[in-house]
């Protein structure tokens, strides 16, 4: 019974994204004339400004592997630059078939071919993340107070409220959840201190947070900012530049750009594949607050995005194919104990 349950759990994990962006794929593009559509992606798009736009998407990914590798070497690791860049594309391709288990797919790369430690690698891709989301928080916050107009029609338009969800929560409640999390982790501390089963568990964190802290011990903290500007200005013009390959959106400028960005990045946070259906709904609708009518901003959402999708698993394979036949002389054991 409890595989069972396992297995339905593990099932329900990975179709649940599935569903959840098939069905709003479904909502948004019920109606949607296809055919003309076709027409536009064959006849009346710029495929120049759309292939030039993809050298920004491998550009992004390629500045996140060399990145990588720089948060490594403080713990004293030092795979090879090529192997954290192909880690990355295959973590991309990855996430398509199974939201978010990208993280773990890179880990796993360098632990087999470079005999990185997976729990410091892991350590270091949350300190990662964390650096992303403050980053995007922090443009999210400047793209906010300049177009707070925008954004008030986006929520009364998306039906978000937020006095309304704050309001659900009493003083009490407030309270009440505080001192959940505060027994929760002291709970959590406990336990950790008391049954010796933990120990492994302990090691495992230990291995954790000495990869989170090792952004304090990179040696050259101006180029690991200069990679994570670089990787976001990438993402950006990945994006921006599909503007140029349509009538109904070459004329829109950076504000309009920087608006939709803003977000579809943070649309992209509910777990679908490459943020399918979430994306498209947000952006879509940004744009359409902003003069572009309805075909068209569909029209548009749907061809960049499934464009842009389809490079990730043409990355991801070339990665596999080169890893695959890589005549490597050394085993990951040895490579690692001579660096």
């Amino acid at each position: 019974m409890m595989k069972s349950n396992i297995t339905l759990r593990k099932t329900l994990n990975i179709a649940f994204p599935f569903v959840l962006g098939g069905g709003i794929l479904w909502w948004m593009y019920r109606d949607t004339d296809f055919k003309a559509m076709s027409d536009t992606l064959l006849h009346k798009m710029n495929w120049g400004w759309m292939l030039f736009s993809l050298v920004f998407g491998v550009a992004a990914q390629v500045f996140r592997g060399v990145r990588w590798k720089q948060t490594l070497e403080p713990l004293g690791e030092h795979p090879r630059m090529m192997d954290c860049i192909h880690a990355i594309f295959i973590s991309y391709a990855s996430s398509l078939i199974i939201p978010r288990s990208g993280e773990l797919s890179r880990c796993g790369i360098l632990s087999k071919y470079d005999g990185t430690p997976f729990m410091k690698s892991i350590g270091t891709v949350v300190t990662e993340r964390a650096i992303d989301m403050l980053l995007l928080m922090m443009i999210t916050l400047l793209v906010i107070f300049s177009q707070v107009g925008v954004f008030t029609t986006f929520f009364q338009n998306t039906g978000t409220n937020f006095d309304d969800v704050l309001n659900r929560f009493t003083t009490t409640g407030y309270l009440v959840t505080a001192l959940c999390f505060v027994i929760t982790v002291i709970s959590l501390w406990i336990a950790m201190k008391r049954f010796t089963f933990m120990a492994k568990v302990r090691g495992m964190l230990n291995n954790i947070k000495e990869g989170i802290l090792s952004l304090k011990e990179v040696k050259n903290k101006w180029l690991f900012t200069f990679y994570t500007f670089a990787i976001w200005a990438s993402y950006f013009f990945h994006y921006w530049i599909t503007f140029q390959c349509f009538e109904f959106t070459e004329g829109f400028g950076f504000t309009i750009a920087i608006v939709s960005f803003t977000v579809g990045s943070i649309s992209v946070i509910v777990p679908t594949p490459n943020g399918a259906g979430p994306w498209h709904f947000a952006v879509k609708t940004i744009l359409i607050l902003y003069g572009l009518s309805d075909p068209d901003a569909v029209t548009f959402v749907l061809i960049v995005h499934t464009i842009q999708t389809a490079l990730m698993p043409l990355l991801g394979i070339f990665s596999m194919t080169v890893l695959a036949f890589r005549n490597i002389q050394e085993t990951p054991q040895t490579y690692h104990s001579s660096k």
